[in-house]
C-alpha cells in the first residue's frame, strides 16, 4: 500500500515574514492526526532560507508518536560527515527509529553555488563529498572503530555514540533525477525524486530497481518515491494561478522552468486522485505532498477527508 507525507512550509513561513515554529509543529501533529503517514523538511542554508531541518524534525518527534520523519532533501556535501551522522543519530533516538534521510546532490543554480562557497563547500567535489559523507554515516552507525580513507575525508578509529534506534541507522533515500541519482539509488533505499513527469518516473524507476538486482539486491530493496506538488482547487484556472504564483515566489524563476523539472497538478481533487493513481501504478509507494500556498492545515484537512480515502481504496 502506498503511503502518503506532508511538506511542512518552512520555506514559505521565511519567505513570509512569520518564521515562527508553532504553526509548523501543529500542522505536523494535524497531519498525523489526519491519517498521514510521513512528515518532511526541506533544506537550505542561504539558497532558500528555511529552518534547519534536522533541528526542527527533533522538535515534530517531540510532538508525534506515528509518523515518520523526513527531510525532503538534505543536503550532506554542505555537512560534516561524523557531524551529520552523530545529529541523525541522535534525531531517529528522539524519534524512536522513525527518521528517513533524503538527500541529494544539490541543484546547479547560481544561488546554491553561492551557497556552497558561504559553507566552505568545494562546488565541484560535491558528488564525491556526498557519497563518501552516506558511506561514513552508514559505518559509524553500524558499528565502532570506523577507519575510513577517501578523496575527501579520512577517519581514524571513530567510534560515535548513540547510535540510531534504528539498526544501521535510518534508510537513505536518493532525490533527484539527474544521472548520478539514478546510478546511485540502487545502492540505497529509495528513490525520491521531484519530477519532471510520471511518464519520466515509470521509465526510469524500473531501471532502478534492474540494477538493484544486478547488484545482488533483492527486487523489493529499493522504494519508489516522489516529491510532488499539489494546489487543489474546484476551479482549475484558480489552482493553475495559485500555482504559477506559488512557483514563481518560492524559486524566483519563471513558472514554467520550474514546471518542466517537477511534478505537479492544479486542479479538484477527483483530478488529483487520477494523477496521483498514475504515480502509485508506476511503483511509487510512498508520495510527500507539498501544497502550494493557502491554507496550509485546511488543505492537509482537505486532502485527509477527500484525497486520501480515494487513493487508499485503489
Amino acid at each position: 500500500m502506498t503511503e502518503f507525507g506532508v511538506l511542512l512550509p518552512t520555506r514559505e513561513a521565511v519567505m513570509s515574514g512569520r518564521p515562527e515554529t508553532a504553526p509548523l509543529l501543529a500542522m505536523a501533529e494535524r497531519a498525523e492526526a489526519a491519517g498521514f503517514d510521513s512528515v518532511w523538511i526541506g533544506d537550505s542554508l542561504t539558497a532558500r532560507p528555511r529552518h534547519e531541518p534536522l533541528t526542527l524534525l527533533a522538535a515534530v518527534a517531540a510532538r508525534t508518536r506515528r509518523v515518520r520523519l523526513g527531510t525532503g532533501v538534505l543536503l550532506p556535501a554542505l555537512r560534516n560527515p561524523v557531524v551529520l551522522a552523530h545529529v541523525v543519530g541522535t534525531l531517529d533516538r528522539v524519534a524512536g527509529g522513525r527518521v528517513i534521510l533524503g538527500v541529494g546532490i544539490a541543484a546547479d543554480t547560481p544561488a546554491i553555488r553561492r551557497e556552497f562557497a558561504a559553507a566552505g563547500v568545494p562546488w565541484e567535489r560535491r558528488v564525491g563529498r556526498v557519497l563518501e559523507t552516506l558511506e561514513i554515516c552508514r559505518a559509524l552507525w553500524s558499528r565502532d572503530g570506523v577507519s575510513f580513507s577517501g578523496k575527501h575525508f579520512t577517519l581514524e578509529n571513530v567510534t560515535m555514540e548513540p547510535k540510531p534506534h534504528r539498526p544501521g541507522g535510518p534508510p537513505i533515500w536518493i532525490g533527484g533525477s539527474g544521472p548520478t541519482a539514478l546510478r546511485e539509488a540502487a545502492r540505497f533505499d529509495a528513490w525520491f525524486p521531484t519530477g519532471p513527469s510520471v511518464d519520466f518516473f515509470a521509465e526510469q524507476f524500473p531501471r532502478v530497481q534492474a540494477a538493484a538486482r544486478a547488484a545482488g539486491r533483492a527486487a523489493d530493496a529499493v522504494t519508489g518515491a516522489a516529491y510532488v506538488t499539489l494546489a487543489l482547487d474546484k476551479s482549475p484556472a484558480a489552482a493553475e494561478q495559485r500555482l504559477h504564483g506559488f512557483l514563481e515566489t518560492y524559486y524566483a524563476a519563471p513558472a514554467r522552468a520550474i514546471l518542466a523539472r517537477q511534478a505537479c497538478y492544479a486542479g479538484p481533487i477527483e483530478g488529483c486522485a487520477e494523477w496521483l493513481q498514475r504515480w502509485i501504478a508506476a511503483g511509487a509507494r510512498h508520495l510527500a505532498l507539498r501544497f502550494a500556498g493557502g491554507d496550509q492545515l485546511a488543505q492537509v484537512d482537505e486532502a485527509a477527508a477527500h484525497l486520501l480515502p480515494r487513493l487508499k481504496r485503489g
